[in-house]
Formats: C-alpha cells, sequence, structure tokens
C-alpha cells in the first residue's frame, strides 16, 4: 500500500544511503499512529471516573506521544543525517513505548482504549527496534 510517507521518502532528491525505506516508512507511520493512540488514550482517561488511579497512564501517554511526534519528525529528515542521533531518539522511543505498553497493559481489561493504545505502543516499539537493527 502506497502512504504519504512512502511517496515522501520516494520523492526525496537525494541518496537515503544503506537505510532500508521500508522499515524507515513503517517506522515513521507506527510512530504517528502511537502518537495519536497515547494521546487519544489521555484523553479517555481523563474522562474516566476513576480518573486519579490513572495518573501514571496518563502521564506516561503525554510522554510517549511526544518522543513518537518527535522521533517521527528526526526520522523524516535526511538532509545532513546523523546516525548517532538516529539511532538514540530510536532507542528512547522504543524505551518509551515499552513503558506506555506496560502501563496500559495494566488496565486493559477495564478500558479498551489503554488496550488499543498498548497494542500500538507494541508495534512503533518493535518498529524502532527494527529500524535499528537495520542501521549500519
Amino acid at each position: 500500500m502506497t502512504t504519504a510517507v512512502k511517496n515522501m521518502l520516494d520523492t526525496y532528491p537525494a541518496d537515503l544511503g544503506g537505510v532500508d525505506r521500508d522499515k524507515l516508512a513503517r517506522c515513521i507511520e507506527e510512530c504517528i499512529a502511537c502518537a495519536q493512540a497515547c494521546t487519544a488514550c489521555a484523553d479517555s482517561c481523563l474522562s474516566e471516573e476513576m480518573v486519579g488511579d490513572l495518573t501514571k497512564c496518563i502521564r506516561t501517554n503525554a510522554d510517549c506521544a511526544d518522543i513518537c511526534n518527535a522521533t517521527a519528525a528526526v526520522l523524516s529528515r535526511h538532509t545532513g543525517y546523523d546516525a548517532n542521533v538516529t539511532r538514540a531518539i530510536l532507542q528512547a522511543c522504543a524505551t518509551v513505548c515499552k513503558a506506555c505498553a506496560d502501563e496500559c497493559g495494566r488496565h486493559a481489561d477495564q478500558h479498551g482504549h489503554c488496550r488499543v493504545c498498548a497494542e500500538a505502543c507494541r508495534r512503533c516499539e518493535q518498529a524502532c527496534n527494527d529500524l535499528i537493527s537495520s542501521l549500519g
């Protein structure tokens, strides 16, 4: 399936080097999807009657959304590419996605939004780790 992310990568006028375009596109897409899921989950948590019990979940959602958005932005820029910066932000993103998936997973049986968010976080964590593994 062709996506805007893939189309943008295909139109980049310079060589991307040895970066796996499919893994890069998937990682950007998963970061964007995860940021959206985390933002929506945090908002849903705020609407729950037991919102006080979800404080850590809300905070983790907000942190994960911010880092996923930043990761998608960094991965979308290729001019002056620095593999060390890319690797560091991917590792940070994978770490926060794991933490958020674990936290949302604690509430997944009670709140469908936490289940959906945990799944999105796990997919993003995997996409980040897959891209890290493919970097030279």
